[in-house]
Formats: structure tokens, sequence, C-alpha cells
């Protein structure tokens, strides 16, 4: 669908680094190395994106560190876009809404750094029903032509590592 609408591999890229996890962030030498592409090719999608207000960057020291303009009329609208690209809204539609108590659900992994790996990462903190789960994951593989890994914690075990979860992607629930 993405692919489809914007032609340049690049900018889905891009859009997919910033736009999945607002806190993500990378400069020019990152990117080109995480992509595997020039440093021309990046550069001039990061001019692009930048120049049309999606990123904005700042100086740290001689690097020009770029993150999503949170604040750009249409930061929502892309985030929601590139989220339906990976699946992320069917996600939470049909597997977090109806496993019991579930009370904090995450996105780990390479997703949450803004990465298409084909396999997404869930942790999924409360009482969850296991059984429903994993039926309803089978079916969630199928409908996203992705991989889901899933780990079940309870929210004592997730306070006890809370630290693991700073870089984490939260889908479901509130943190307060």
């Amino acid at each position: 669908m993405l692919d489809t609408l914007i032609t340049s591999k690049t900018r889905i890229k891009m859009l997919l680094k910033f736009f999945t996890n607002s806190a993500s962030s990378a400069y020019l030498r990152g990117l080109a190395e995480e992509f595997g592409e020039s440093t021309n090719a990046i550069r001039h999608e990061l001019n692009n994106l930048s120049k049309a207000g999606y990123l904005v960057s700042q100086e740290d020291g001689r690097t020009i560190l770029y993150r999503a303009n949170t604040k750009h009329p249409l930061y929502n609208e892309v985030k929601n876009l590139v989220h339906k690209y990976l699946g992320i809204d069917k996600i939470i539609d049909h597997v977090l809404s109806r496993l019991g108590d579930l009370q904090l659900a995450f996105i780990v992994g390479d997703y949450a750094k803004g990465k298409d790996s084909g396999t997404i990462d869930l942790v999924l903190v409360g009482n969850i029903d296991e059984a429903y789960l994993q039926r309803i994951l089978e079916k969630a593989k199928d409908l996203l032509n992705r991989n889901i890994a899933c780990r079940v914690t309870t929210m004592h075990e997730f306070e006890l590592n809370r630290n693991m979860y700073n870089h984490a992607l939260l889908i479901w629930g509130n943190m307060e």
C-alpha cells in the first residue's frame, strides 16, 4: 500500500524509522549504514522530509540528529498511515482488545526502532487468556503477513524489569 503511494524505498524506510516510534532519532551515516544505502541517497531524503517539515533536526557536535516533527499538522496522519502499513492498527483491534485483564502492551525490538524486519515483537502485561492469545496470534499472523513473537508477563515482573522497556513502543495502556 505505502510502496505504491511512495515510490522511493529510502523514503519509506525513513517514514517507518521516524513515524513508528516518535522517540526514534538518527543521523545521516547511521541511517546509511542501517538501510544499506549511500549517504547521498539518505541526505537527499532527509533534506526533502526536513524541508517539508516532517523531520526536525538538531546539531549534536559535528553531526545532525533527525527525528519526527510531532508538531507537524500531518504528524498523526502519517503515523497512522505507517501503523496501518505495518499492521499495528490491526494488532490493536484484533488481538489486544479481547485478551482479559490486559494492563500494558508494548512493541519491542526492530519495529519499536522503526525497522520492518518481518517479525513484530510484543510484550503483554497482565492476566492474559493465553489459549485465546495463541488462537488470535495465528489469525493475526495470516492477516498481517508478518511473524508475531509474544511474551506475556505479570505487572510484578514488569515492574521488576521496567528499565528494559525504556525504548519500547507503548501501544496499549497507561504508564502513569
